[in-house]
């Protein structure tokens, strides 16, 4: 009998609705998974110390783990209308962000390459201190003063009002008026070692788990409020229908383009170490 793989993904609603069927041993000859729940930001820090099979990470992670991991072409993030926010106490301009103390969720999260990326082209003479806050600490501390503005994600698009606090920015606005292409945030990674049969039925198997919880939408309700942390049920609802679409069911083309194109941007900037030619190839 084989081991379950060992997988790490968030209780975020996109990622608890992408693998309801798939933990719950509802796709078929699915290869079976033994879950953890952990923040994207620790998901980054597994990866890079080779802990767990199966992974969901933040794309920015992917030249530090390449050589271990191969990414899947499913089961993850990207989308349009679904940046990072720079949120601030009152409205102004980029310009008023210089030399300014920013709270950012980690420094090794997509969120925080567009930023990175958005600051250089429109922030004359830079930003200033950048502070690394949990998530749900960030809006209250822009809130609060504590620091003069905030790099937020998820589900903080549709409640930031509720601060009090103004977007100043949104990171995939500049990104995709620059780009044309989607903003690349989580993706799924898993062990080479596996080997090509095991990568290819676990990609498979995400994608069918994808495809089962659109047909159904109902059968992973309770899993996803289950793990939402008190989220209300129609933001969870608006966080699926954000970041779970056509690119998690496969990344294609222009998947593979936003990401290519945001890790070469972001190594050009000195922000991540270049990618190798084959780096994203699955097997």
């Amino acid at each position: 009998m084989t081991r379950p793989l060992q997988i790490a993904y968030s209780p975020c609603p996109n990622d608890t609705f992408v693998f309801d069927a798939l933990a719950h041993g509802r796709v078929p000859q699915a290869p079976d998974l033994a879950v953890t729940f952990a923040d994207i930001d620790l998901t980054n820090g597994m990866a890079e110390r080779g802990e767990f099979d199966v992974l969901k990470v933040s794309y920015a992670v992917l030249p530090w783990v390449l050589q271990e991991y191969a990414l899947l072409p499913c089961g993850g993030a990207l989308g349009r209308g679904c940046g990072p926010l720079v949120l601030t106490r009152r409205q102004g301009t980029a310009a008023d962000l210089a030399g300014r103390t920013i709270a950012v969720p980690s420094e090794r999260s997509t969120a925080y390459l567009l930023f990175r990326l958005w600051a250089a082209a429109e922030v004359p003479g830079g930003v200033g201190e950048i502070v690394v806050l949990p998530f749900h600490e960030i809006m209250p501390a822009v809130r609060d003063g504590k620091v003069d503005a905030g790099l937020v994600i998820h589900e903080a698009r549709f409640t930031y009002q509720n601060y009090g606090l103004v977007c100043l920015a949104d990171m995939g606005e500049h990104w995709e008026h620059t780009t044309g292409l989607p903003i690349p945030l989580g993706a799924i990674i898993a062990k080479r070692s596996l080997g090509e049969r095991t990568l290819r039925d676990l990609a498979a198997a995400v994608r069918t788990s994808v495809l089962m919880a659109w047909d159904d939408p109902e059968a992973s309700r309770p899993y996803v409020l289950e793990h939402a942390q008190e989220m209300d049920p129609k933001v969870a609802d608006q966080h699926i229908g954000l970041y779970v679409n056509e690119f998690t069911a496969d990344l294609g083309e222009d998947g593979y383009a936003a990401v290519r194109g945001l890790l070469t941007r972001a190594a050009a900037e000195g922000l991540v170490p270049p990618l190798g030619r084959d780096a994203l190839r699955f097997v």
